[in-house]
């Protein structure tokens, strides 16, 4: 099985393989989420992620595309991080998606991303580091490391691949 993730992003990358068997076909593409840089909702995050798997599907013709996206939701209680995913197939209708984790941002990083900047800049200049988008994430550095970014994305490639082997049978 040719299986296509939208992302050239290790922590995605790693993501989808710590999910599929090892022997698995699997192809990363450099797929435009159709969004903007940051997505502000909970929904411009989820057709991010489902922009990603068509246009994955679509140019590596494989069986399965992928797609991961972070994003922010703004809420009364501050701006929270999520993330989302998606799973297109050529045999199923409607696309598979789901939902990850989510915590608050601290407020010195919400006004920054609430003034048009994204997080994964803001997060390298905040932290000191290079490319923490690529590596631990914002939810390693507020978790103290307790969990990465790719630990945050197989949790939803599992609900992803979950519901896809549901679905595939029955």
């Amino acid at each position: 099985m040719k299986i296509i993730i939208g992302s050239k992003n290790p922590a995605k990358i790693t993501a989808v393989k710590n999910v599929f068997p090892l022997d698995s076909n699997i192809v990363s593409l450099d797929s435009p989420s159709g969004v903007r840089a940051q997505p502000f909702s909970d929904e411009e995050t989820i057709q991010g992620a489902i922009n990603r798997a068509r246009h994955a599907l679509r140019e590596g013709n494989g069986e399965i595309g992928i797609g991961l996206e972070g994003g922010v939701q703004e809420t009364s209680y501050g701006l929270l991080i999520c993330n989302w995913g998606a799973i297109i197939t050529n045999e199923l209708e409607d696309p598979i998606i789901a939902g990850g984790a989510r915590f608050l941002l601290p407020p010195e990083i919400a006004v920054r991303l609430r003034n048009g900047e994204e997080l994964g800049p803001v997060m390298d200049d905040y932290s000191k580091k290079e490319n923490v988008r690529k590596h631990e994430g914002a939810v390693g550095i507020f978790t103290n490391g307790f969990i990465n970014r790719m630990d945050m994305f197989t949790h939803v490639m599992k609900m992803l691949v979950g519901q896809y082997e549901y679905k595939m049978r029955h």
